[in-house]
C-alpha cells in the first residue's frame, strides 16, 4: 500500500504539462517526445509527477474505453519508472487550465447531470476503474485523483453547471473513490477541488468532503483567486498563502493526522512579478514544509504552454518551471535548490502548537470569511507575521483536549484576543 504519511520526508513533484501540443498530445502520441520531457523533469530532483489524460479522448462513448489510449498511459507510467519517478493520474478531466473536456455522451443532444444521472455515473466509474485496474500493476503508480477540480462543474461561476446538493457531492465522490479502489486496491485515492470548496457560500463540495473523504485531502494554491490583487503578489500574506490553505483544512480533518497534499501551486504572472517568481517559489515552499503531516508538494506545472496554441488566459503560457524546449526557469532552479536542502537536512515540522479559533460550522456555513480579504484568513496571516506558526481548529473541538493533544495545540486565539 502506498503509504500517505511520509517518514522520510515530504515528496516533491510537478503537474506534467507535455512541451509539444499541450494536453493535446493524446491525439499525436510522441513517446519519444514524453520521455525527453520526463528526462528534463527528473534533473530538477524531482520524484513523482501528475498525468492527465483526457476523459473525452479515453472515453469518447459511455460503453467505449479506448485499448489504445490506456496502453499510451502505461507507457507514460513506465516512461516516468525508468527515470525514478512515481506518477499519480488524475481520471475525469474534466477542467484544466480554463478548458473543459467532458465526453460528448455528457452534453448537447444527450446533456446529463455529471454527478448524479445513473447512467453516467456508470460510465464515470467503469472508466475511473479501469483506469486504476490498467497501473494497478505498476510499482511507481501512487493511486488516483477523481478528476481535476471537477467541482467546478456544480455551481457558480460556471456558465453551465451541473446544480447538485452537498449529500449527493459527497455520495458522488465515495463512489468515484470505491470504483478508484475496486481498480487498484491499496493505492492513494483522493478527489481534489478547486479553492470555491474552502471559500465559496453554499458551494456543494464542501470543506468536510476535501478534508475526510478519500485517502488526502488535496489544496489547490492560486494567488489570483483574490490574494495577489488585494495585497500584491509578492506580499507576505501571498507566501503564506498556501500554508493557509493547508492549515485551514486540518480543521474539519476528523483525523488529527490526516495527511495534506499540496496538489497544485504555481507562480502565475502577472501576479506574481516575474522577475519574483523564484522567491515566490522559495517562500511559498518554505511555508508549506512548516506544517506539520504534508505528503508532498506538486508544483504547476513542468513546461510553458507552446505560446503557437490559442485562446487560453496570459498567466497560463509562463507558468512552467521549464521552458517548451527544456531549460530550467529561475522558478525551476529555486525548487530544485528547496528540494536538494530539505533531502540533504530533513527535519519534520514541529507541531504548531498556537490555533486560530474558526467560529464556523461544520457545514462550512459562512466559508467566504476564510477568503481572502475575510477576517479568519487575516487573523491567520496576522499571527504568522507574528511569527506565531498558527494551526486552525474548529470552535467546535476547542475543548477537545484530546484533539488538540494529538495536533500538539497548546495554545487558542479568537479574533477577540487579537482586537
Amino acid at each position: 500500500m502506498t503509504n500517505p504519511r511520509n517518514t522520510t520526508g515530504p515528496r516533491f513533484g510537478v503537474n506534467y504539462t507535455p512541451s509539444q501540443g499541450w494536453f493535446h498530445h493524446w491525439l499525436d502520441f510522441d513517446l519519444d517526445a514524453v520521455r525527453a520531457d520526463l528526462d528534463a523533469i527528473a534533473v530538477l530532483g524531482l520524484d513523482h509527477i501528475r498525468a492527465f489524460p483526457l476523459w473525452p479522448l479515453f472515453q469518447p462513448n459511455r460503453t467505449l474505453i479506448r485499448p489504445r489510449a490506456l496502453d499510451q498511459l502505461a507507457s507514460v507510467v513506465d516512461a516516468a519508472a525508468e527515470r525514478g519517478l512515481d506518477i499519480a493520474v488524475d481520471g475525469l478531466q474534466g477542467h484544466l487550465s480554463s478548458f473543459d473536456f467532458l465526453p460528448s455522451w455528457t452534453q448537447t443532444w444527450h446533456r446529463r447531470n455529471l454527478f448524479t444521472d445513473p447512467e453516467v455515473l456508470d460510465g464515470q466509474t467503469a472508466y475511473l476503474r479501469t483506469l486504476a485496474a490498467a497501473l494497478a500493476d505498476r510499482p511507481n503508480f501512487l493511486g488516483m485523483t477523481v478528476g481535476n477540480e471537477i467541482n467546478q462543474f456544480s455551481g457558480d461561476p460556471h456558465p453551465d453547471p451541473d446544480r447538485i446538493t452537498p449529500d449527493q457531492a459527497g455520495d458522488w465522490l465515495r463512489r468515484m473513490l470505491a470504483a478508484c479502489e475496486d481498480g487498484a486496491p491499496g493505492r492513494l485515492h483522493l478527489h481534489a477541488a478547486y479553492d470555491a470548496a474552502w471559500y465559496l457560500d453554499d458551494h456543494p463540495f464542501t470543506p468536510a468532503h476535501a478534508a475526510r473523504i478519500g485517502g488526502a485531502t488535496a489544496v489547490h494554491s492560486w494567488v489570483f483567486n483574490g490574494t495577489a490583487q488585494r495585497y500584491g503578489g509578492d506580499s507576505f500574506a501571498a507566501g503564506q498563502h498556501a500554508a493557509y490553505l493547508i492549515e485551514l483544512s486540518k480543521a474539519w480533518a476528523e483525523d488529527a493526522r490526516r495527511p495534506v497534499w499540496l496538489q497544485e501551486v504555481g507562480a502565475p504572472a502577472p501576479h506574481v512579478p516575474p522577475e519574483r517568481a523564484a522567491e515566490f517559489t522559495r517562500t511559498t515552499a518554505a511555508a508549506a514544509l512548516d506544517c506539520p503531516d504534508l505528503w508532498g508538494i506538486t508544483w504547476w506545472c513542468s513546461h510553458d504552454v507552446d505560446r503557437s496554441l490559442a485562446d487560453f488566459p496570459e498567466l497560463e503560457y509562463s507558468l512552467g518551471l521549464l521552458t517548451n524546449d527544456g531549460r530550467t526557469k529561475p522558478a525551476g532552479r529555486a525548487l530544485a535548490d528547496t528540494i536538494a536542502g530539505t533531502r540533504a537536512a530533513f527535519v519534520p515540522a514541529e507541531p504548531r502548537s498556537t490555533a486560530l479559533v474558526l467560529d464556523l460550522a461544520e457545514d462550512g456555513t459562512k466559508r467566504s470569511e476564510c477568503a481572502p480579504g475575510g477576517r479568519w484568513f487575516e487573523a491567520f496571516v496576522r499571527l504568522a507575521a507574528d511569527g506565531a506558526r498558527p494551526a486552525v481548529v474548529l470552535a467546535a473541538r476547542a475543548a477537545d483536549r484530546t484533539h488538540l493533544a494529538a495536533r500538539g495545540i497548546t495554545e487558542l486565539v479568537t479574533l477577540d484576543d487579537l482586537g
